[in-house]
């Protein structure tokens, strides 16, 4: 099963808030977090490209990108 690191969600939103309101939310979830143990043998990164993603496994690596939500809307 696929799992997507980004998830969503919609806030409650009250008839009295004073701001615009935000009707969707996003925030992202580390890959670590569907893989129950490390398996036997999964690929790995060269050093250099170890160094530069900041894990060994692609399996692990999880990009940054930055302000989610307000690049969505």
């Amino acid at each position: 099963m696929e799992h997507t690191q980004v998830k969503v969600y919609y806030p409650y939103i009250g008839p009295h808030d004073p701001c615009p309101p935000q009707r969707e939310k996003t925030y992202m979830t580390p890959p670590n977090l569907y893989m129950g143990f490390q398996p036997n043998n999964l690929p790995q990164f060269s050093p250099y490209e170890a160094l530069k993603h900041g894990t060994l496994w692609p399996a692990l690596f999880s990009p940054y990108a930055g302000r989610i939500a307000e690049d969505s809307q």
